[in-house]
């Protein structure tokens, strides 16, 4: 490969810590063994906060080249902040966050000075930002370079970008923020079309909502590069 290849599975707000484990215990085995430090293939699944410990566990006991995320972070440090997870509690159990995500900024009134506050946490405690943008037009912030194209219209909806399309936004985001930067592609992404996002010269992978859920699918989508 010549660019590193992320598959990310968003889990959002399901999944017991049993049914976590049942999909670890089905996708693991069957991901490439290759080394997710290394460039390549980087398989990533973000858990609800109840399920990380015991995911993070399960992927160390099977030794499988899955990465572990989490969905979100706090734009504090540890302290007084009922409810939060900051990011020095979080580093032992995760490699990167998910930032930004339009469910965040809609149903939370997250703003781009708070998405700017965790991608800060986040890099304080070496853990990958990766932040959710709508569109080129949507704010990066200092110090993120990976990121995921979510337009809203595609979210769960059954209907996504176009491969074109989602390219034009990838290479706009590129020569805003640098061509170091990572763009992925989500929305309504699964093992059918996946490969024309990702065939893309600049998507470098892709967020993957509903269709992570199903562990079969999921291996699918992996399979399917």
């Amino acid at each position: 490969m010549n660019k590193n290849l992320w598959v990310i599975a968003n889990w959002k707000s399901n999944k017991t810590i049993r049914e976590a484990l049942d999909w670890v215990s089905y996708v693991g085995p069957k991901i490439p063994k290759i080394d997710p430090s290394a460039d390549g293939l980087k398989v990533v699944v973000c858990p609800a906060f109840s399920a990380l410990s015991e995911v993070k566990k399960a992927v160390a006991v099977g030794n499988y080249p899955l990465v572990v995320g989490s969905q979100d972070l706090s734009p504090y440090n540890v302290g007084a902040y009922t409810g939060e997870e900051a990011a020095p509690l979080l580093k032992d159990l995760v490699s990167l966050s998910i930032i930004g995500h339009s469910e965040r900024r809609e149903n939370f009134t997250e703003t781009d000075e708070i998405v700017a506050q965790k991608v800060k946490r986040a890099v304080e405690n070496n853990i990958t930002p990766l932040v959710c943008v709508q569109g080129s037009d949507t704010l990066v912030s200092d110090g993120c370079k990976l990121v995921a194209y979510e337009p809203v219209f595609a979210i769960g909806t059954g209907n996504p970008d176009t491969p074109d399309n989602a390219e034009v936004v990838a290479r706009g985001i590129k020569s805003l923020y640098g061509e170091d930067v990572e763009v992925l592609y989500g929305g309504s992404v699964t093992s059918e079309n996946i490969k024309s996002f990702i065939d893309m010269e600049n998507i470098s992978g892709s967020l993957i909502g509903r269709a992570s859920l199903n562990a079969e699918e999921f291996v699918k989508i992996i399979t399917s590069l």
